[in-house]
């Protein structure tokens, strides 16, 4: 069996979401299968199956038919690439308080277009929060609509 050739390639939004979901399968259950990509996507298994071949050309996954998927070096690599983005962005938004569901909404919605310079910052940005817990605390006590911070009621 030949090894498929890794090769540079734009990763897409939608791979992205394929080598998100299959690095979390396979570190949850221990392997990743077309028709758990398809359950946990809500896609097709024609569909995930067309994708998955795709991935293996492309050198992110090793894929046999009627057998489990296994993520490549690279494969692995973007995957952890995307799951680190993931968790800043999440660390992020609910340090700022929001509600969970606002916050996955909004990850899913912002992950896939953020730089790389950004979400540096962002990440310098949740260390300091969890360093100087008081410096988030005096932020989030500020009024948005007046632009001045709320006094506490004597």
């Amino acid at each position: 069996m030949t090894k498929p050739q890794e090769v540079q390639v734009t990763v897409s939004q939608s791979i992205e979401d394929y080598l998100e979901r299959i690095h979390e399968l396979i570190e949850t259950k221990g392997y990743a299968r077309v028709s758990d990509i398809a359950d946990s996507l809500s896609l097709s298994r024609p569909s995930v199956s067309n994708m998955v071949q795709r991935l293996s050309k492309l050198g992110f996954v090793v894929y046999e038919k009627y057998r489990g998927i296994t993520l490549t070096d690279h494969g692995v690599e973007v995957a952890r690439r995307i799951q680190c983005r993931h968790v800043i962005l999440t660390e992020f938004l609910t340090l700022l308080g929001l509600e969970r569901t606002v916050v996955a909404k909004d990850v899913e919605g912002i992950e896939h277009h953020v730089s790389a310079e950004t979400l540096l910052q962002l990440e310098r940005i949740v260390e300091y929060w969890r360093s100087h817990p008081a410096q988030l605390e005096n932020i989030l006590k500020t009024d948005p609509k007046r632009k001045t911070k709320t006094r506490p009621k004597s």
